[in-house]
């Protein structure tokens, strides 16, 4: 589905990936863990090209798209969910959606389909979405970024920050999602014991190297924190 096959990038002159390799299945989750600084949000960056790769490729679908330019990702099939519950704060939760689901041909049916998904949503729909809570906002951002259809879908941090209650809402949704076989996901969490669960495959990454990795159920808490220690 997505790779990420000897990445490096950066910001200006420094660079902050130095050759990093990465395979989302077409149909699970790809798990990527690391203490704050490592480069993981630097990774997705790249990976739905708001960052240019120095050299590397990123390939999906069986398609270079290194070069291409997030929009042209997102027509493809990438969706990405960034850190800080972003929304257009604003709009009402359903403008906010509607926003997204507009000139699509079965836009009404996408919105209730991720109403289904984050049924608390349903008794915020007439809420500014800037008066709704981090957990609220951030569910609101995977379902927008859903609305796309995408066959990649490219989480940042999906439940930091976040009262518990929602955080298990969030991971149930992810879970979900996986399960009906048709979404990649690549994730980053600190929630290590999420992230191994739900995954298939996990990458820890430490200044902008990977340390580790291995099959998510292979894999220990103790064994991923020994490698982020590294």
């Amino acid at each position: 589905m997505l790779q990420l096959l000897d990445v490096r990038t950066g910001y200006g002159r420094t660079e902050v990936i130095h050759g990093v390799s990465i395979e989302v299945p077409s149909d699970g989750v790809a798990a990527v863990m690391g203490h704050n600084g490592a480069g993981k949000t630097t990774l997705l960056r790249a990976a739905v090209g708001l960052l240019k790769c120095t050299s590397g490729k990123v390939i999906f679908d069986g398609e270079d798209i290194t070069r291409l330019r997030p929009s042209a990702r997102v027509a493809r099939g990438l969706g990405y969910v960034p850190q800080g519950q972003q929304c257009f704060p604003q709009l009402t939760t359903m403008e906010n959606l509607q926003v997204v689901a507009d000139g699509r041909r079965n836009g009404r049916q996408l919105i209730d389909e991720q109403l289904d998904l984050f049924p608390a949503l349903r008794d915020l729909l007439s809420r500014r979405a800037g008066l709704l809570s981090g957990g609220q906002r951030q569910q609101l951002a995977i379902a927008r970024a859903l609305i796309t259809e995408p066959k990649c879908l490219i989480l940042d941090e999906p439940t930091e920050g976040i009262q518990p209650s929602v955080v298990a809402e969030i991971e149930a949704a992810i879970t979900e999602l996986t399960r009906r076989g048709d979404l990649g996901v690549l994730l980053v969490e600190q929630h290590i014991g999420f992230a191994l669960e739900a995954s298939q495959r996990y990458y820890v990454l430490e200044s902008g190297r990977v340390t580790a990795s291995g099959e998510g159920g292979s894999a220990s808490e103790a064994d991923v924190r020994a490698a982020m220690a590294i």
